[in-house]
């Protein structure tokens, strides 16, 4: 009898549903193709790498992403705790030093008598045993193909964008200045403001900007929370201003007045010596990249550590395939996590792998499924990810109108939003009491 549940992918989704099963005994294969080999988007070594933004977004429980955040912490999240242990500053949202977080959580794991790393790829679905699949939407060719094979269902596609990373000693900091995103929090963003002329001039550029190409795809199927910069620019003159270069409360010092777009930046490591560009998505070449975003006031003679890249990004038709605990429906044995599932984001993606993990648990202990009710966060995502009834399946980010609607008799959207958190947050610790009876 196999005595051990396997995990495919070290990802954020991955790691997390090694530590769940891990943290209730029981013993964990834990696979990786790094560092033997890489993805397009991956360069380190490490476990749990941020491929785009370091940014985990938004902290405060009103937000759903910030409840998520907090149902996790309830549930043993080691992501969560890697990634309080990381942050830097971001004012009301969760931002990480990607280096540090990656070396914790790879540290963190290795750690655990009971995972066993195994570095190699894997390129067919283990015929025995539970395995939890969380390679990402980046899944080798070859797993990619047999898993297509296995499910006899057609994969879904779409692209995704990185922003690029400049030097904060690059960044001219007497046209630039620090203010808080939307005028919220503290002073932790760089914005570098635009008057009409100079953002026209940026925009005419921006949108005639040589692309690269991006392979293996004959169409471009763009998720709307990662849409390149040129993208959303070729939507209209004034796009961007209601959008990433929105200006609203924030003051130019220079001027004393409202710029007329602002490009914002956010810390991404912990010494504060690089900033990525907020919502700069980008599928440009490099050298149309310096040139164009160098147009940005403030950005004249920035730096450029990583330039915004574009790659594949791929999914099940997980309404169709997966039930509540991201199991597939055909084989009780094989379960899903993270991007490839069709949640979106890097705290949705840990998330499932939360979930896929306590079930496997339960699965090889003969208990029944966690099911996680639509009053949570957790539960409304893998609810959506399950929906049957989901036509057009798309990836989605976590958001409240996913979650059950309970009555609140306030007109208080913050207010609503809140005490939808507190009702969460007290089902978690319910399930959480049953979970490990």
């Amino acid at each position: 009898m196999i005595d051990y549940i396997n995990v495919i992918g070290a990802g954020l989704a991955g790691c997390e549903a090694a530590w769940q099963i891990a943290s209730r005994g029981i013993k964990v294969k834990l696979y990786e193709m790094k560092p033997k080999a890489y993805s397009p988007a991956h360069h380190m070594d490490t476990f749990a790498e941020l491929v785009c933004s370091n940014s985990l977004r938004s902290a405060q429980l009103e937000n759903a992403v910030g409840l998520l955040k907090e149902e996790m912490r309830l549930l043993g999240s080691i992501i969560m705790e890697c990634a309080d242990a990381t942050k830097v500053p971001a004012g009301g949202a969760l931002a990480v030093d990607r280096t540090r977080f990656s070396q914790r959580v790879t540290e963190r794991i290795r750690d655990n008598e009971n995972i066993e790393v195994i570095n190699e790829e894997v390129t067919s679905i283990p015929k025995e045993g539970i395995t939890v699949i969380a390679t990402g939407p980046l899944t080798s060719d070859a797993l990619s193909k047999h898993i297509g094979d296995f499910i006899g269902e057609q994969y879904l596609h779409f692209f995704d964008a990185a922003a690029p990373i400049v030097t904060f000693e690059s960044i001219n900091m007497n046209r630039a200045f620090k203010a808080a995103r939307y005028n919220r929090g503290t002073d932790d963003y760089i914005n570098c403001p635009m008057n009409r002329e100079e953002y026209e001039i940026f925009w005419n550029e921006l949108v005639n900007a040589e692309m690269a190409e991006v392979k293996d795809f004959d169409r471009e199927i763009v998720f709307e929370g990662c849409m390149p910069v040129e993208t959303m620019a070729k939507r209209g003159i004034d796009t961007l201003r209601f959008g990433p270069l929105k200006p609203v409360g924030i003051i130019d010092p220079n001027t004393g007045k409202e710029a007329y777009a602002i490009v914002q930046l956010r810390q991404d490591n912990s010494e504060g010596t690089l900033y990525n560009m907020v919502g700069f998505q980008t599928r440009l070449k490099w050298p149309e990249q310096k040139r164009v975003f160098s147009l940005i006031p403030g950005l004249e003679n920035a730096e450029f550590v990583r330039y915004g890249v574009m790659h594949r990004n791929t999914f099940l038709n997980s309404p169709m395939l997966l039930d509540a605990t991201y199991r597939l429906k055909k084989s009780p044995n094989i379960y899903f996590a993270g991007q490839i599932t069709g949640v979106e984001g890097y705290v949705e993606s840990a998330s499932s792998g939360l979930v896929a993990g306590i079930n496997a648990c339960m699965s090889m202990l003969g208990k029944k499924d966690v099911i996680f009710p639509k009053s949570t966060a957790i539960g409304a995502l893998s609810h959506y990810i399950s929906n049957s009834s989901v036509k057009d399946f798309q990836p989605m980010n976590v958001n409240f109108g996913l979650m059950e609607k309970i009555e609140i008799k306030t007109r208080d959207k913050r207010k609503k939003n809140y005490e939808l958190a507190m009702k969460a947050l007290e089902d978690v610790k319910s399930i959480l009491n049953e979970i490990d009876k």
